[in-house]
């Protein structure tokens, strides 16, 4: 009898043992064919995403000519150390600023709460999406190209304004003003993406089952507490995403600011890094100074989006 259990105990161990291996070549099969599946992406990443950086950063120790054929001079921080004193840097710096802060809380803060709208909603919930994401298709020139002609002397933007605050012909000067211009590039930015951002938010409390919401109106909480106490706790991941997002989008701004100075915007105001790279680089040929400021860039988004991390300190939510 004894033998008997312990044959069967022994056929036992050994099936299990079978099991396991084939299970660990199953997967380790799984694994091996999703590598496969990434390495075009990684192959895409690698050629227009690595290599122009680590390209870039060893180009902004040069002193280069994008037109020369002469060889670089290598002068160390010598570009770094003229962008630090460079009047034009700095202003560009300050652009920046200013575009970024007036547009990435408008569009976190808005999305978010049209987002809540949309999902209250029990009707035309796809419509109100639809309505919002379709500036988003559109290209940045031509959502530029569109808000150029509002802004016109004769456009609607005066035409409206006019009307709102009971005033007669009168040029509020979107694109000659220091002032109006920076806000007319905020306005156009804003315009473009909100939608895109509601959506993602929109998907984020979507993903929140709906009896945690039943149980705590049972509970007697209001909509508010609804609101502060679970939704927004609830999609602080979604939050992350769409806060560090538009903050790059922000950083990373060119187009608008690019076509409203060659309709004939005066530059300083609306001269972001990435347009004073543009120029550095395409019109002054300066291509070892330009290749530092992109890095220069490219630190602080780094570093703007480790801090966002290290606020947030996201956790994997559980319901």
């Amino acid at each position: 009898m004894n033998a008997y259990v312990g044959e069967q105990m022994l056929a036992y161990f050994l099936r299990s043992e079978i099991f396991m291996k084939k299970k660990a070549g199953i997967e380790r099969k799984k694994s091996l064919w999703g590598f496969i599946f990434t390495i075009p992406a990684i192959i895409f990443f690698a050629v227009f995403s690595f290599y122009p950086i680590i390209n870039a950063f060893i180009t902004s120790f040069y002193k280069k000519d994008l037109l020369s054929l002469s060889k670089p001079k290598f002068i160390g921080l010598g570009n770094y150390k003229y962008l630090l004193h460079s009047e034009s840097f700095w202003n560009s710096v300050k652009a920046t600023a200013i575009f970024t802060a007036g547009t990435f809380i408008p569009l976190v803060v808005v999305s978010l709460i049209l987002a809540v709208f949309i999902s209250s909603r029990k009707r035309f919930q796809k419509f109100f999406q639809m309505s919002y994401y379709s500036p988003a298709l559109l290209s940045s020139v031509v959502a530029a190209t569109i808000w150029l002609l509002m802004f016109d002397p004769r456009g609607l933007a005066n035409q409206f304004l006019n009307f709102i605050l009971n005033t007669s012909g009168r040029d509020y000067k979107w694109l000659t003003s220091s002032g109006m211009l920076r806000l007319s590039t905020i306005i156009v930015y804003f315009w473009k993406y909100i939608g895109y951002f509601t959506v993602i938010f929109v998907t984020g409390i979507a993903s929140i089952p709906q009896s945690i919401n039943e149980a705590a109106r049972i509970d007697g909480a209001n909509r508010w507490q609804v609101f502060t106490r679970i939704t927004l706790p609830l999609i602080k991941p979604t939050t992350l995403l769409v806060s560090i997002m538009a903050m790059t989008q922000c950083l990373k701004t060119f187009s608008t600011q690019y076509l409203f100075t060659q309709s004939g915007a005066p530059l300083k105001p609306i001269d972001v890094i990435t347009l004073n790279i543009y120029n550095t680089a395409i019109r002054d040929h300066q291509i070892g100074r330009a290749s530092a400021m992109s890095i220069i860039l490219f630190v602080i988004i780094l570093t703007l989006t480790i801090v966002q991390f290290r606020v947030s300190k996201s956790e994997e939510v559980e319901y």
